[in-house]
């Protein structure tokens, strides 16, 4: 398949599809006596995975490991299953820290609502972020 195939079959650009097998997300196809790419008819199905892993959070060195897990002849099922698992830690974490900020964001917006520049006083920067206490 020519890389204009394989952009097409998989929705990503060519530029995509160079850059991943720059860094080692794809093996170096093959090339044709012309010197073009002549890459192999799995390969959109790869693409698929990285696209999906990478939506799914996952670094490009997170999916390369995995990659070389199974080019190595191993199920990477396990090494999946980590780090889904570390993600949606992390996840859980970020949403706990916005749930935090957003309830200091509620405070602010309700002493905004009663503090107007005639009652904001003149020894602090703003009464709106520096509210008495």
């Amino acid at each position: 398949m020519c890389i204009g195939e394989v952009a097409a079959a998989s929705g990503l650009t060519i530029k995509t599809i160079r850059f991943y097998e720059q860094t080692g997300l794809l093996p170096a196809s093959p090339r044709t006596p012309a010197g073009y790419r002549d890459y192999p008819a799995p390969t959109p199905a790869r693409l698929a995975v990285i696209r999906d892993a990478q939506g799914a959070g996952l670094t490009l060195a997170e999916i390369r490991s995995v990659l070389a897990l199974r080019e190595d002849g191993h199920a990477p099922c396990g090494r999946v299953t980590t780090l889904i698992n570390q993600h949606l830690g992390d996840i859980d974490r970020r949403l706990a820290e916005l749930r935090t900020t957003r309830d200091a964001l509620r405070g602010l917006a309700r002493c905004a609502a009663v503090t107007g520049p005639a009652t904001c006083t003149k020894d602090g920067i703003c009464a709106i972020l520096a509210p008495a206490r």
